[in-house]
């Protein structure tokens, strides 16, 4: 097995994409939303963390997380996320064509990919590309016109916080080319 390094920063801020498994279209569904918020409400009793923004799309979720000083673990807070929501939903989410033999002989739920990716933020200009991507993540993939149209984000508590104009990012076109970007 192999054996991945990731980036030991106490007290950091990450930036993290999960994607379910066989990139199913899944993760919008009312369900796993609420299994979602349920999860990560008990593992921040369990090992605080705060969620400073997030988007889920039907496929894939981006979000940024800041782990409490000295603290570095946050692979075992999103095992036990994936695990909780997994327990909830699974059985309502069977694969969808062939299963991986390695996934059936971990015996592993249906619901995720393996593993995740993770970014350490450097700086305050690269948190903010982190979130101004996060942000964009649903106009760049075509599921709306406009980043306001999402429901399923941050972006509203950041309009709300003033940290954002509710028409940031413009509109895209319906060949999905940019208008106006960050204007």
């Amino acid at each position: 097995m192999p054996n991945y390094r990731r980036a030991s920063i106490p007290g950091g801020t990450w930036f993290f994409t999960l994607v379910s498994c066989q990139r199913r279209k899944i993760l919008c569904n009312h369900d796993i939303r609420s299994a979602f918020r349920e999860a990560i409400r008990t593992v921040q009793t369990q090992q605080p963390f705060s969620v400073d923004a997030w988007i889920l799309l039907p496929d894939h979720l981006h979000c940024i997380w800041t782990l409490p000083d000295g603290d570095r673990d946050f692979s075992i807070r999103w095992a036990k996320i994936k695990r909780l929501v997994t327990q909830r939903c699974g059985a309502s989410y069977p694969p969808e064509g062939p299963v991986r033999a390695s996934k059936r002989r971990r015996n592993e739920g249906m619901l995720w990919q393996r593993r995740f990716w993770e970014h350490a933020i450097r700086d305050d200009a690269d948190l903010q590309r982190c979130l101004d991507y996060l942000h964009w993540n649903p106009v760049k993939h075509g599921y709306v016109d406009q980043v306001a149209d999402w429901p399923y984000s941050t972006f509203h508590r950041f309009v709300k916080d003033g940290l954002y104009p509710r028409d940031w990012a413009g509109v895209a076109n319906r060949d999905n080319d940019v208008k106006t970007f960050g204007e």
